[in-house]
């Protein structure tokens, strides 16, 4: 009916109408499969995001994991045995905004497992038919037990996106941030022949099972707080952090204001600063720009802040 009502009957020739199929049913079936550039597919050596470990106000254990590498691994069990077991802290943030996509799932249990109870189940990485599935499960005792937020952001994806959602289901970890990409399969890349068009076909070869046997949200994990946080400030917060530490992403700078000193004086720092900074103005100066505060971040303390007061007050009763 197409061919014979439509203007321009020679754009629906069989190639065409092919095509278009093709494309309508990688776009029904979302990101399992995907068409993409060859040189895509072929690892390329990209900066390295390496973990990171800073005890933040003396009580919260901040762990950057980077990339899902055996040697950030490793790096993870030294902080969580020695820094912050030695430090007394009680409650962790694991961040994995910095933790490229990735679909090593193997690895994304190791991590799991410094986190869940030894014998709990972690997820299962299944195939089409059964065939090959693979069954995760905590065989060692766990390096951290207390409190866990988990710090997300929407380019986590794949075995990350596992790692924040296991950790939710068997760990009680709370997660803050951003919604995921809804990526967590493990990908297997198909040259096209007669291809000339330098694309492949990338298509989902297994996805991840959570413990309760439902699988992961193909719209992405929803975190249980959500905080919006621009691309750009996100990546300001990280280079700051680098060079300062994260404790100066999340430390506002104090204001000026009215103390005893300032009566005692006859000044007022707050009317002061304000005509400073009116003066600046006038004078074609340009406004500061405001301090990058990791938001995300923030929040996830404020957290930690309300669960501490909430359990002190129920102590007392």
């Amino acid at each position: 009916m197409l061919k014979s009502h439509y203007v321009k009957p020679d754009a629906l020739s069989d190639a065409e109408l092919a095509r278009a199929t093709l494309l309508g049913v990688l776009e029904r079936i979302g990101p399992g499969a995907s068409l993409i550039p060859a040189a895509a597919g072929v690892s390329s050596a990209t900066e390295p995001s390496p973990f990171y470990v800073e005890i933040l106000d003396g009580r919260v254990g901040y762990l950057r994991l980077g990339d899902l590498s055996r040697n950030n691994l490793g790096e993870l069990d030294a902080a969580l045995r020695q820094q912050l077991k030695d430090a007394g802290i009680k409650t962790a943030i694991l961040d994995l905004r910095a933790t490229p996509a990735s679909s090593d799932f193997e690895l994304a249990a190791e991590v799991i497992k410094r986190f869940c109870a030894k014998g709990k189940p972690l997820f299962t990485l299944k195939k089409a038919a059964g065939k090959g599935d693979r069954m995760f499960t905590s065989n060692m005792d766990p390096a951290f037990q207390g409190l866990l937020i988990v710090l997300l952001d929407e380019s986590t994806s794949g075995a990350p996106e596992a790692i924040a959602s296991v950790l939710r289901a068997q760990a009680g970890a709370l997660l803050v941030g951003e919604k995921t990409t809804g990526q967590a399969f493990e990908f297997s890349d198909v040259p096209l022949r007669g291809n000339s068009n330098g694309v492949v076909l990338r298509v989902a070869v297994a996805e991840v099972a959570l413990p309760d046997g439902g699988s992961m949200p193909r719209e992405g994990v929803k975190p249980d707080i959500a905080v919006e946080m621009p691309d750009a400030m996100e990546r300001e917060v990280m280079r700051l952090s680098r060079e300062k530490g994260v404790a100066a992403t999340v430390a506002e700078t104090e204001r000026a204001h009215m103390n005893e000193a300032a009566l005692v004086a006859g000044k007022n720092p707050e009317l002061d600063a304000l005509q400073a900074a009116q003066r600046l103005r006038a004078a074609g100066a340009e406004r500061p720009k405001p301090p990058a505060i990791d938001v995300q971040l923030q929040r996830a303390l404020d957290l930690v802040t309300t669960v501490s007061l909430f359990e002190t007050k129920r102590a007392q009763k």
